[in-house]
């Protein structure tokens, strides 16, 4: 399975919202149109998309889907603030019959999931915001071997 691991695009950054709540900004959208058109581009559009329930990666899964056109993002409720790579994998079991597997969620859980599935760790890994990871999974026992890492300011049209 490849699977691509991708950072929410750059959200609003104020106090008075509850942080569930954050929306993405117009370079946010932008960012993850990019990743979406790209994969179109270069044949690796994924199957599905699975999205955290907070507003600023639904969005970017909507825009990814949309720039990429392909199906909408599914939202699940792991893929939070919060996760952990033992309970991705448990979770991720369930779409192992797609050969292209997309989650959109957020930091740290993203870097920590990514070092977690390579072997490695101690901060070695960096997911900034409108990023893309790829990785090839190999079940069952869910090792993989990082493909590509671009980090938001190579993804060009």
């Amino acid at each position: 399975m490849e699977l691509f691991v991708i950072r929410h695009g750059k959200a609003e950054n104020t106090h008075l919202l509850d942080d569930s709540a954050r929306a993405l900004v117009p370079k946010g959208h932008e960012q993850a149109q990019r990743i979406g058109r790209l994969l179109k581009r270069i044949d690796r559009r994924p199957h599905i998309v699975l999205t955290s329930p907070l507003v600023r990666a639904r969005e970017t899964a909507e825009s990814l889907c949309a720039a990429a056109e392909i199906p909408g993002p599914v939202i699940q409720g792991w893929l939070a603030c919060g996760m952990d790579p033992e309970t991705a994998i448990r979770e991720l079991v369930a779409f192992s019959d797609f050969e292209k597997v997309a989650i959109v969620g957020h930091e740290p859980d993203l870097s920590s999931f990514i070092e977690w599935m390579l072997g490695c760790s101690g901060s070695t890994v960096e997911v900034k915001k409108g990023s893309l990871t790829c990785l090839e999974v190999y079940p069952p026992g869910w090792h993989a071997r990082l493909l590509f890492h671009l980090p938001p300011a190579l993804i060009l049209d």
